[in-house]
């Protein structure tokens, strides 16, 4: 062997060169169709894309669904009826840090396309797969008997948790009783958590009645044996207070 290039190689070496300089000369966008092709679609960025509405199940089985076409994006666990509305927050290394109403995290999101789910059972977070599409997080339309049923409903949980009878009531308007019936089910669901707790008879103990209102901001209150649950319909899911902070409220008194 000489080291020259054949006749044949140097017309690859020649078709090389010319589809290079072709690369860079070409737009933008054509360029980065040549990325993708060579990498994928994570591109240059290196960020793993997912359905703006993903479904998720961590290490340890737990299952949830991601909705991110809202302005506050949304989570729902599929063993739980509750819907958290999120805060995103940016992380170091280009990270996204989802975080509940009480600031506490809830997720990170890496710029690799990463998912950790962060629980009272894992402080410390357990590792997510993308598990594919999910159903939208949406608030349906809601009848006035619609809402009667979900505050029955509501109540009933409450009560077989609190072992008394908790009531359930509300002031509502067409424009605010969808966000209300789903609020009447977070309140149930918080009184099942704090049921739970070593100090839950102390908590449950402080109210026998929730009263569901419409406001311009979302609270929880207790006074004079009343939970008091107001929600702020402009705001969709995310104008109605969590399980987590109605918790919180009972605990700080």
């Amino acid at each position: 062997m000489t080291g020259e290039p054949t006749a044949s190689r140097k017309k690859v070496i020649v078709a090389l060169l010319a589809a290079l300089a072709a690369g860079f000369a070409a737009p933008a966008a054509a360029q980065e169709g040549l990325r993708q092709g060579l990498f994928g679609k994570h591109g240059g960025s290196g960020r793993a894309a997912a359905p703006p509405i993903a479904r998720y199940v961590s290490e340890d089985g737990q299952a949830f669904v991601l909705d991110r076409t809202h302005p506050r994006p949304l989570l729902k666990f599929e063993d739980s009826p509750e819907v958290w509305a999120l805060q995103p927050m940016p992380a170091p290394r280009g990270d996204v840090i989802y975080k509940n109403d009480l600031g506490e995290p809830v997720l990170r999101a890496t710029r690799l396309g990463g998912v950790t789910l962060f629980t009272d059972a894992r402080p410390a977070g357990a590792a997510a797969a993308l598990a594919g599409d999910g159903p939208p997080l949406r608030l349906a339309p809601l009848g006035p008997q619609a809402l009667l049923e979900r505050l029955a409903q509501a109540s009933l949980r409450a009560s077989r948790a609190a072992r008394r009878t908790i009531l359930f009531e509300a002031e509502a308007t067409p424009a605010s009783s969808a966000l209300i019936a789903d609020a009447a089910t977070v309140t149930s669901v918080a009184v099942v958590r704090m049921s739970r707790r070593k100090d839950g008879r102390a908590l449950l103990a402080q109210f026998r009645k929730v009263l569901l209102v419409e406001g311009r901001k979302a609270s929880a209150h207790i006074d004079d044996q009343v939970l008091k649950i107001t929600v702020a319909p402009s705001q969709g899911l995310a104008g109605r207070p969590s399980s987590e902070r109605i918790i919180k409220t009972a605990a700080s008194r």
